[in-house]
């Protein structure tokens, strides 16, 4: 007999409808599945037999053919478990298959029937609602996840026979539902703004980047507290909105690394990886290519500790995602496209010792060497960074000082004031604007094009002559150009401004790059 049950893979970001066909004819007692499976699923023939025999079902003494249409789509991962075990039961009779019609059925199998984690629930469900299925069956554990997408029925079971039981209708399952209501804890954060001692010009330039998702680049004495500083940024970010989380979440879900009980991340990323990471480890890849720092930061914060010690060619890859905001990964089988619209904050030292410029301590490094070592950092690197500034070593007055400075929850709502203005600037710019027939989203001053500079960062006559002025002598480039007028848009949006001032402006330019140290 034939049974058929839908079930569902993932290829890249986005879920594919799989159909399982089970058939079962005479002949010696084996089990073949075709339609181009991996290892893990070629090894779910073992895993389904213990389980059905397990559960109490009898495992059919015939020849049992399993094929996952379509043919010519890789299947990887332990996820057609459950829809092979509920297709062998139905092919066998032993349970009837129309409680599963216009549902997908996902699920890892343990050797006695119990059911296992899944990655990439989400995606699954969104593919599910697009399809027009009526029911996802998916682990308990992972219904909560597949409960974010409305429209669709979300059944969690616990096991191989609890699943048979309510295909029976010998039980219930009642169908999961999630709550957005529960706000995100800013407060969850290590590192308040308002512990941190002195660096007021830092904190005021890492505003002015959260307010408007700007690159930053901090370059400082070891010790000065740009780690310290860059781990308090996420406490001054403005709380996603659902889209944002729901975006953010899909990437984890399909990278296996949503945290325990937390179905939904409500709060922005902060990534910091090691600089001995690989450049597919930073931008994604693989055989079948998985999402990288990059995209796992999507939203949030990238944090490059020690910038010039990572490799060349791995900063080299970040130049056209921190452009686009997404990198494609292209191998022989296809392409695929990551969100990759992060925030990059990077530190370092001037020198390898750390102590180039220091007024207190001598730097022990040859001038050769101090220009060898920031050279290491590329000019169109430096160029796509819109914040550069100087970390000094701080006063000992500063550091003892029981005083607090300025909390981060003041500073975060200014910043997500400053975001609201920027929202009700692009929201009927975006409807209008499309780019290769998709509407184009914005959400901060940093997500600006040509087009959108034109419109919303006009200068006076003043500022004007104060960008000509700074074109010319820090020879800036035209992207160069675009970054600062982005940023003092940014800079009068904090301010409350309708439109850029010289004080703006002049902000904004004293951010442009200070590597070209006086090495003479």
């Amino acid at each position: 007999m034939l049974a058929r049950i839908f079930s569902c893979g993932v290829i890249g970001l986005d879920g594919v409808i799989i159909e399982v066909e089970v058939d079962t004819n005479k002949g010696m007692p084996t089990i073949t599945i075709v339609g181009l499976p991996d290892a893990a699923v070629q090894e779910s023939r073992e895993r389904v037999q213990s389980a059905i025999k397990n559960s109490g079902f009898s495992y059919p003494r015939a020849r049992v053919t399993v094929n996952l249409a379509p043919a010519d789509v890789r299947k990887e991962g332990p996820a057609y478990d459950l829809p092979i075990a509920i297709g062998i039961l139905a092919a066998t009779r032993q349970i009837k298959p129309d409680m599963l019609e216009k549902t997908l059925v996902v699920g890892e199998l343990s050797l006695d029937g119990t059911l296992r984690h899944v990655r990439g629930i989400l995606p699954m469900a969104a593919l599910a609602r697009q399809e027009g299925f009526q029911r996802l069956v998916v682990p308990a554990m992972d219904a909560g996840e597949a409960a974010l997408i409305p429209g669709v029925e979300v059944i969690a079971v616990s096991s191989l026979r609890q699943l048979s039981d309510w295909a029976e209708g010998d039980i219930e399952l009642p169908v999961i539902e999630s709550d957005f209501g529960k706000e995100s804890d800013q407060n969850q954060f290590m590192t308040d703004f308002q512990e941190i001692k002195g660096q007021e010009h830092v904190k005021r330039a890492l505003e002015v980047a959260a307010a408007g998702g700007h690159n930053v680049l901090m370059i400082g004495a070891p010790g000065s507290g740009k780690t310290l500083m860059a781990r308090a940024l996420p406490s001054i970010l403005p709380t996603m909105t659902i889209d944002e989380a729901l975006d953010v979440t899909r990437i984890y879900s399909v990278s296996d690394q949503l945290p325990p009980d937390t179905p939904l991340i409500r709060v922005r990323p902060f990534r910091s990886p090691h600089h001995t990471i690989s450049h597919a480890g930073l931008v994604g890849g693989g055989n079948w290519p998985r999402p990288g720092e990059i995209s796992l930061a999507h939203r949030g914060v990238l944090f490059l500790d020690e910038l010039p010690e990572f490799g060349s060619r791995v900063l080299e890859v970040m130049r056209q995602p921190i452009e686009d905001k997404v990198v494609t990964i292209s191998r022989a089988q296809g392409s695929l496209t990551f969100p990759a619209n992060f925030q990059l904050v990077a530190a370092m030292n001037p020198c390898p010792c750390g102590y180039y410029g220091d007024p207190i301590k001598p730097c022990t490094c040859a001038l050769g060497m101090v220009s060898k070592y920031q050279k290491r950092i590329s000019g169109p690197l430096l160029d796509r960074i819109d914040i550069h500034v100087e970390v000094p070593r701080v006063e000992y007055e500063k550091l003892s000082s029981q005083r607090l400075g300025e909390g981060s929850q003041a500073i975060r709502e200014r910043v997500e004031q400053s975001r609201k203005l920027q929202l009700l600037r692009f929201v009927d710019h975006s409807s209008s604007e499309k780019d290769n027939g998709q509407v184009k989203t914005m959400t901060s001053n940093a997500d600006m094009g040509p087009s959108e500079i034109r419109k919303f960062c006009l200068l006076d006559e003043a500022s004007e002559t104060l960008m000509r002025t700074a074109m010319r002598q820090l020879q800036l480039s035209a992207r160069a150009y675009h970054r600062t007028l982005k940023l003092a848009r940014t800079i009068a949006d904090l301010a409350g401004a309708a439109n850029i001032a010289p004080n703006h402006l002049a902000e904004a330019l004293q951010y442009r790059p200070k590597m070209n140290l006086d090495l003479q």
